[in-house]
């Protein structure tokens, strides 16, 4: 799976083939690209590294700032004045953007530092990239875990140099930068630097050391060399006194000579950075093609926990670089808390909750349970030192509010790790579960029963229930009875008359595209809408059955045509996640055949391969993960412990879920091209035996087997009679099943 991954896709401008049938129909509100980056990363680790030209949001590429439509270009070609660290993936305007330490090798004088050239000959692989910049210097970086190692070779030159920049950060845009709030920097020995810049609050120390000692070791300022300086000391740094600042080594190079830089990061001081870079890459000096091996091999690992069936390599590689796109983030960083002495898990980049809770975090908790675990544990740390579970956290002073967007989506992956018995302290989950429900709109949905953004009524009403989950494993049926009424207030959220949300303020989407979530008493949810029938049309409605195609935002659309197109009040195709679970919705009303249709749409026309084949915001994964789940025929209904059962567009699957092998296989197959028809399942077997619903349940899916789906060209009387569960109909009950 490994060598499918294109780590390209994605960073460039949507570029799919003209959309045909249903998928025409469909409206794209946010940016018409991935923001993803092609840099080296690690599974869920704390470092990436990547060329830099300043541009948004992940300061790789070519692109300005833009919340709708088409970006707008910076730059005609790619471009770069160095190589950074630490770069969101695939998020939009979260105002966070890193960046920091930028390494630029150069044949100029200091003067020309932040000159951008420029870039050639690009290549990628999960844990590595490679670029020649236009002065002919090729340029290779990897990293592990808590570390970067950058390879530089260099022509024959007199002067050549390598420059760390410590100042910089942020990007290249208005009001883009990150300014450090105070800075340290000590030229330890011959080839051998600390620093530390306080950056966002959080206090960011490296460890760097470079193979030339030969070389002529320096810090500058303001672009000004400081011959025999060993230390720079700034307290406090506004940005209006911001100069650059950093360390140069610099000497004469022979054809080809190779120059290494290794990198260790931490958040906890510089001695722990040290000792997280020999713990990564060990004493050195060289140790860049160890370390590329090093991750590669973790990748491989990785992504090999799922295997497809295909002749077609170009579908490999969307789904292969779907998986990996998947695995970046968030970082986990066991033992880096730079604001509490706990020397447990640690986590950041969780940008964004809203994005990843649906299908991400299942992944993550499907293929990576220890980590997932890991990643619970930590969320609990950032609620019990800050006093909230959070729905982004960055590495930055503070969990992020994000007031507008969302409320208690923790509790939907807590609710899965409880169910499947994974291993958490659930007395102390339950103690901030329960608290953090009461903070933000918490106090207006318990006085008034709901509260607006509309949205966050739902949020709350299910985090209620999610937690009552968790009170039920430790046998606390006091919260549990209380709980029950504050969790079937989602139905507060709905217009009768309808069958919609109620009017209100929206985040991203409009009330159609909040509409159809998967609350946890569908069956009641479709009885207020006027029953299967009713419900069934607003769908038909809502996705574009029978419509006209439509015209999607251009560059710099206008208000009124930004206006016209959310008056269709239409599916948003995977632009964006706000309605990323509405095609499911269907199987609660008994026509999974319309769930195929709208699935198989979205999986052949709105993903493809090249820098193009994205059709929004990957969002930390959470758009290439509902790729993954849904072509692999599943898909997770966030917090309930269920997945349901659709059409896969593979012939034959395997998913490794912890130590157990999940297989899927099909018969009557038949390999999807553009343009093809959708296929819907005629019957399915479970181990061998008749199964008649169309879900499992997670401990199902965890314990492995064999799940065999039967495939024609009409629709059948599957899934039809036997509806997936709502919650009302079997209230919450303590795990009693092994994983």
């Amino acid at each position: 799976m490994i060598d499918r991954v294109d780590p390209f896709i994605g960073t460039d401008v949507t570029d799919l083939p003209e959309r045909t049938g249903l998928a025409a129909s469909w409206w794209w509100p946010k940016p018409s690209i991935g923001n993803t980056h092609p840099g080296a990363t690690y599974p869920l680790g704390m470092v990436s590294a990547c060329a830099y030209s300043g541009a948004y949001p992940t300061g790789y590429g070519k692109y300005d700032l833009v919340t709708e439509g088409v970006p707008t270009q910076l730059h005609e070609r790619q471009l770069a004045s160095g190589f950074t660290h630490f770069q969101q993936s695939g998020t939009g305007a979260i105002r966070k953007y890193y960046n920091y330490f930028r390494v630029t090798p150069m044949l100029q004088p200091l003067d020309a530092l932040g000159e951008l050239w420029e870039i050639d000959a690009e290549s990628a692989a999960p844990g590595s990239y490679s670029a020649t910049l236009a002065s002919g210097i090729r340029c290779e970086v990897t990293v592990g875990p808590k570390s970067a190692v950058h390879r530089y070779t260099f022509p024959s030159h007199r002067d050549a140099r390598v420059v760390v920049d410590f100042s910089l950060g942020g990007l290249s845009i208005p009001f883009g930068t990150t300014v450090p709030l105070r800075a340290h920097l000590h030229a330890v020995g011959p080839g051998i630097a600390q620093g530390e810049i306080v950056v966002e609050g959080a206090p960011l120390a490296v460890h760097v050391e470079c193979d030339t000692p030969q070389w002529r070791q320096m810090l500058w300022y303001d672009r000004r060399l400081m011959p025999g300086g060993t230390r720079l000391d700034f307290d406090y740094i506004r940005p209006t006194t911001l100069r650059p600042f950093g360390l140069m080594w610099a000497g004469p190079t022979e054809p080809g000579q190779v120059v290494e830089l290794r990198f260790g990061f931490s958040l906890r001081g510089v001695e722990q950075a040290r000792e997280n870079l020999y713990a990564d890459c060990g004493p050195g000096p060289s140790s860049f093609e160890d370390r590329r091996a090093a991750t590669a091999a973790t990748w491989r690992e990785h992504l090999g926990a799922i295997s497809v069936d295909s002749p077609s390599t170009d579908r490999q590689t969307v789904f292969a670089t779907a998986l990996y796109h998947s695995l970046i983030k968030p970082c986990l960083a066991p033992g880096e808390s730079p604001f509490w002495p706990a020397s447990g898990p640690f986590a950041y980049d969780i940008a964004t909750m809203w994005d990843i809770y649906r299908t991400q975090l299942p992944l993550l908790t499907t293929l990576l349970p220890e980590r997932a675990c890991e990643l619970a544990q930590a969320l609990l740390y950032i609620s019990e030192e800050e006093g909230n579970l959070p729905i982004g956290y960055r590495m930055a002073r503070g969990a992020d509010q994000f007031s507008r967007q969302g409320s208690a989506l923790a509790h939907t992956f807590l609710a899965d790790l409880c169910q499947l018995g994974l291993g958490i302290d659930w007395d102390w989950a339950l103690v901030h579960m329960h608290n953090d429900l009461r903070r933000m709109y918490g106090e207006d949905f318990l006085l008034r029963g709901e509260v607006h953004p509309i949205s966050h009524t739902l949020d709350l009403a299910f985090g209620y229930w999610c937690t009552s989950v968790v009170a039920a494993q430790v046998g606390d049926q006091a919260l549990v009875a209380e709980f029950a009424p504050l969790a079937a207030r989602w139905a507060n959220a709905f217009d009768a008359a309808t069958g919609l949300l109620k009017d209100s303020t929206f985040y991203e989407g409009g009330k159609w595209n909040y509409s159809f979530r998967l609350v946890h008493d569908m069956a009641a949810r479709i009885a207020l809408a006027g029953g299967d029938d009713a419900f069934v049309a607003l769908l038909d409605q809502f996705f574009g059955f029978g419509a006209d195609a439509v015209t999607q935002p251009g560059v710099r659309p206008g208000i009124d045509e930004m206006a016209r197109g959310y008056a269709l009040n239409r599916f948003e195709g995977l632009n964006n996640e706000p309605d990323m679970e509405a095609p499911w919705s269907y199987q609660y009303a008994g026509r999974p055949d319309r769930t195929a249709e709208v699935v198989h749409a979205v999986v052949q026309q709105q993903f493809a391969t090249g820098r193009g084949g994205l059709p929004g915001n990957d969002d930390s994964g959470g758009l290439s993960s509902w790729y993954v789940w849904a072509t692999l025929g599943l898909f997770p209904v966030a917090g309930q412990n269920l997945f349901l059962i659709n059409t896969p567009a593979w012939r034959e699957s395997r998913i490794q879920v912890g130590a157990a092998a999940f297989t899927i296989a099909t018969s009557g197959f038949v390999e999807p091209v553009p343009g093809s028809p959708a296929q819907y399942v005629q019957s399915v077997r479970l181990d061998g035996a008749p199964l008649e619903r169309s879900w499992l349940t997670g401990t199902e899916l965890h314990r492995g087997g064999l799940l065999h789906i039967e495939l024609g060209p009409v629709p059948s009387r599957w899934g039809t009679e036997i509806r997936p569960p709502s919650t009302s109909q079997r209230p919450p009950s303590p795990h009693t099943g092994a994983t």
